[in-house]
């Protein structure tokens, strides 16, 4: 009798060690499967999003080259309402089977150019926003002082960034990127919540001021901030030529218009003054969206683009530094050459296009300059406009 106890107990023992060796072998095989389907979507989607990126470049360059026939006929771009707002159904581009294509545009040229901005037109802006003026002149002076050297305060209290912790120096140079706003002094406090988080005032900045370098807004194309800070338009001006450029108000039979010269814009504003000679009527920066839908599958791609010649350009000016800037003008005062680091020794005449046409090559004649080129979620997204004036 004990020892047929003792075999039952044995077996039952096996059989547990089996039932839990098999309930182990289910978790990993049930993991296997997971991580296995999971690894099989990041590659189908990986495969889908390659398929859709061609199809998204594909149609850029479409877009750009009906954007160049009108450029060419209209001696420059003025306003999509000359034609070129749906440049895929101009060309006849026909997407993949079963694909779709957005094309959408924002005249990045309509913005004020930071770059070549000025204390007043900033404090304008920024008092459009219910600043105070003293409050406006300090935002708008501590934003010069980051980005010119040798700018001279008009506030009482100057920014000291050595009491920063860290500490560190202004790069005297326009800013790169709109993330630079949370190092400038008084810029933080106006452009962060207490959770040091961009506040709606953050976007408004965005959505009104370029960090391209450009010559003039184009007025086909300017933000009412634009409008406000820059022509010192009243808000009657503002709506007369918002109205005319959207084809809405008074001007809802004609449609969309725009201006290939700044004075047809006096005869619409009406009333006398505003700065119009501050504008242009052509973009000089332009971007452009591509969305390509497939199903539920997409692929976003977002491009700014400028004209040769006489286009918007990005700020290229490296921050400098007082120490290495008066090393260097003691160097050349004792006729010593500073060193430049990744400075070619080149003739004076050669320039990369003579370069590629003494190896035998042929440029090619882009028509258009890419300032930027984004895809899916490098885009970031796009700031809600602005409150229509009351």
């Amino acid at each position: 009798m004990i020892a047929r106890l003792k075999f039952f107990s044995s077996r039952g023992s096996v059989l547990v060690i089996v039932m839990i060796t098999l309930l182990f072998a289910v978790f990993a095989l049930v993991a296997f499967i997971e991580k296995a389907g999971n690894d099989l979507l990041v590659e189908q989607h990986e495969a889908e999003s390659r398929r859709l990126r061609m199809e998204a470049y594909s149609a850029l360059e479409v877009t750009l080259a009906v954007l160049e026939d009108f450029r060419e006929a209209s001696n420059g771009l003025h306003s999509p309402a000359e034609g070129w707002n749906d440049p895929l159904t101009f060309a006849g581009y026909t997407p993949t089977e079963g694909r779709t294509v957005d094309v959408s545009f924002e005249d990045e040229s309509g913005k004020i150019s930071l770059p070549r901005t000025d204390g007043p037109t900033l404090s304008r802006l920024f008092q459009s926003w219910n600043l105070t003026k003293t409050d406006a002149d300090s935002l708008a002076d501590s934003l010069m002082g980051w980005m010119h050297r040798g700018h001279v305060y008009t506030s009482a209290v100057p920014p000291d960034y050595e009491q920063y912790s860290p500490i560190y120096e202004v790069p005297d140079r326009p800013l790169r990127s709109y993330s630079e706003l949370v190092a400038i002094d008084r810029a933080h406090d106006v452009f962060y919540d207490a959770d040091g988080q961009p506040n709606d005032l953050w976007r408004r900045f965005v959505a009104a001021v370029s960090l391209l370098d450009f010559s003039k807004p184009n007025i086909n194309g300017a933000k009412p901030d634009a409008l406000l800070a820059v022509g010192q338009f009243e808000l009657s001006q503002q709506q007369n030529v918002n109205d005319y450029i959207a084809g809405t108000g008074n001007y809802t039979t004609q449609g969309s218009g725009y201006f290939q010269d700044v004075t047809d814009a006096q005869r619409i504003s009406g009333a006398a003054g505003g700065n119009l000679g501050a504008f242009g009527t052509t973009i000089s920066a332009l971007r452009v969206f591509i969305t390509v839908h497939d199903g539920s599958s997409q692929f976003r791609l977002a491009a700014v683009v400028t004209p040769q010649g006489g286009g918007a350009t990005t700020v290229t000016q490296t921050a400098t530094s007082e120490r290495i800037q008066a090393a260097s003008a003691a160097a050349k005062a004792t006729g010593q050459q500073p060193n430049q680091p990744n400075a070619a020794q080149a003739p004076k005449n050669t320039t990369p296009a003579n370069a590629r046409q003494t190896a035998g090559t042929t440029s090619l004649k882009y028509p258009f300059t890419l300032l930027e080129v984004r895809e899916n979620d490098e885009i970031p997204p796009l700031p809600a406009p602005p409150a229509e004036p009351q």
